[in-house]
């Protein structure tokens, strides 16, 4: 079976958007790219789409796909898309809602080497980080 997470990569002010984890399960308390599992009949962009609004309650706007990786979680082997999103707003005036996570924050990528971040999520980091820099160039 082809198992497949997403990750939305929200830029702003070479800042990225991140979430901390609800602190139950596996990789509870520690920071991420929001995202989640592809579901049966669900492409990467829709579920990126719905994933944001389950767990943040935003609509974002799915764009190119940044990087990718490949991980094993409970020896099975899973397939990681990270894609380029807008979000709506930034979160902070108007709070996004959370359900998978207890805070979310805009953080510098040099900030996130010293955070306690999901593995498969620091498998695409240099990748991002890539990204950032290219954004900054612009």
């Amino acid at each position: 079976m082809n198992l497949t997470s997403i990750a939305g990569i929200a830029i702003l002010d070479e800042k990225i958007l991140i979430a901390l984890r609800n602190p139950t399960g596996q990789m509870g308390n520690r920071w991420e790219f929001p995202g989640g599992k592809v579901e049966n009949g669900e492409t990467d962009e829709e579920a990126v789409i719905r994933e944001f609004k389950e767990e943040f309650g935003i609509v974002v706007t799915v764009k190119e796909r940044v990087a990718e990786a490949v991980f094993s979680h409970n020896g099975e082997e899973i397939n990681l898309h990270a894609y380029k999103i807008e979000v709506p707003h930034d979160g902070m005036l108007i709070p996004y809602e959370l359900s998978e996570h207890s805070a979310y924050r805009w953080a510098y990528s040099s900030e996130i080497e010293n955070l306690s971040f999901v593995d498969s999520d620091l498998l695409i980091f240099p990748q991002i980080k890539k990204l950032i820099e290219v954004e900054n160039e612009k």
